[in-house]
């Protein structure tokens, strides 16, 4: 392992502990599809997570945690009200803002809505796929099936202009996954191709994302972190797994127990 990602991996295990010691509250108006296979996560490492909806409700649940995680997934016209009330509120305390544009590309519906997300809340991290990303730039709504069709160096390309365009930090997954700020690079190699047929894998991505959000102010480093946590335990969880059904039951318990030991199994 080089030495830039052994430190990558170094800092990523400091701020695991901090999460464990300090058991941040991670707001989650995410996809329902994926909402117990998150919270699963979330508190695997240490987390306190809250799935709250309700608009009634959601500013001053915000005002209660250490960070925010808007997730489209399950779209709905009530769901969007939540998230623009919820997004502001963070803004004006200063709570760290995950995005995780599920879909956006796929109907225009979505993609209006993803960029009004956008600029209504102004994230600081927005993790998707390529063609989720590529939507958001050019505000298309016929863009499925980019994720095959183009090579790295191309979707470092979009995921830079994104993040230039929104002043966010991106997070273009896949294998490998990138993070940029849109001019630092890093890339994660590490995963699984099996965790794609675990429903909610992105989901949870996005907010073991948040989780890191809640405990170091770099964007960057909390994206990054984020991912190495999730594609490591990934990779993990799939040496003994049997299927997809044991790769998710295997990827809780690696979140789990993860700590500088398990290393060793990667190298």
């Amino acid at each position: 392992m080089d030495a830039v990602l052994n430190a990558q991996i170094n800092k990523m295990l400091s701020d695991l502990a901090l999460i464990r010691s300090k058991k941040p509250l991670v707001h989650n108006l995410t996809n329902y599809v994926a909402m117990n296979a998150t919270a699963n996560a979330l508190m695997s490492i240490g987390t306190t997570p809250i799935m709250s909806q309700a608009v009634e409700e959601v500013e001053q649940m915000v005002v209660l945690s250490s960070s925010l995680v808007l997730n489209i997934g399950t779209i709905s016209v009530q769901w969007m009200e939540s998230m623009i009330k919820a997004g502001q509120a963070a803004i004006l305390k200063k709570i760290p803002i995950v995005f995780n544009p599920f879909g956006a590309g796929f109907t225009e519906f979505r993609t209006i809505e993803c960029n009004k997300i956008i600029d209504s809340c102004s994230p600081n991290i927005i993790r998707g796929k390529v063609s989720e990303i590529t939507a958001l730039i050019n505000d298309d709504d016929n863009v499925q099936g980019t994720d095959n069709n183009i090579g790295p160096d191309q979707i470092i390309a979009l995921a830079k202009a994104l993040a230039q365009k929104t002043k966010s930090v991106v997070v273009a997954t896949g294998t490998p996954v990138y993070v940029t700020d849109g001019t630092a690079v890093n890339t994660i190699s590490f995963g699984t191709d099996m965790m794609d047929k675990v429903a909610g894998e992105g989901c949870v991505s996005s907010a073991l994302i948040g989780a890191f959000t809640a405990v170091n102010s770099s964007m960057m480093d909390s994206a990054t972190n984020g991912m190495l946590l999730m594609c490591i335990a990934g990779q993990l969880a799939a040496q003994t797994a049997k299927g997809n059904g044991s790769l998710y039951v295997n990827f809780i318990d690696e979140l789990y127990n993860f700590d500088d030991k398990v290393l060793s199994r990667i190298q």
